[in-house]
């Protein structure tokens, strides 16, 4: 059987602060393709904290082996957090957007980009000004779908499952700020789809 190459790309929500290994969503969705009778080995380049410009030059650092059968891209929460323009956050997506396809051996179908969730409905966001931090993070996202788009990308969006965050506190990891992992499966849930056509794995 051949093993499928997966690179996931991001900040801690790939990296899955707070989580176990297993309860990251790249693990959990490369677990639910295992159960279909794939074999995949996932490689993580990601950190938390990171924003854009600081993936790329993690990513020039890594002893990457493109091309990947599956690339996932998520990136963005830390410009929004810093507040970084948006328009240097469009330029610079784009850039790792071209970057993902590059890596999957220039094939924009093996490639999956999630979007930002909203961190605002979290403890870590008590006092903060919630309705301004969903604002952004939504603007941030119209972003990333757009050009998405436009690439011809798979486009998984987390950001309504983020928000249930604030009626369920299962949902969130014990730094009262990441997603737990109960919250990724529901992301590797809904990137599963998307997987099995990028790999065009009939389901």
């Amino acid at each position: 059987m051949q093993t499928v190459g997966y690179l996931a790309l991001g900040d801690s929500y790939t990296i899955g602060e707070s989580v176990s290994e297993a309860e990251r969503w790249p693990n959990q969705l490369a677990e639910l393709l295992r159960a279909d009778g794939v074999a995949v080995e996932v490689t993580i380049i990601a950190h938390t904290g990171w924003t854009t410009d600081e993936l790329w030059r993690g990513m020039q650092v890594a002893k990457l082996e493109p091309p990947y059968d599956l690339v996932s891209l998520l990136i963005g929460v830390n410009n929004q957090y810093r507040g970084y323009d948006i328009n240097k956050y469009r330029e610079q997506f784009v850039f790792l957007l071209n970057e993902s396809i590059e890596h999957a051996g220039g094939d924009q179908n093996r490639v999956i980009v999630l979007s930002i969730p909203d961190w605002g409905v979290t403890p870590f966001a008590s006092g903060q000004d919630r309705g301004q931090i969903a604002k952004e993070i939504s603007a941030f996202n119209l972003v990333n779908r757009e050009r998405s788009e436009i690439a011809g990308v798979h486009y998984v969006d987390v950001m309504p499952l983020s928000r249930e965050a604030s009626n369920d506190i299962s949902l969130v990891a014990s730094d009262g700020l990441h997603p737990s992992g109960k919250m990724y499966s529901e992301w590797a849930r809904l990137a599963y789809p998307e997987a099995l056509k990028a790999l065009e794995i009939a389901k």
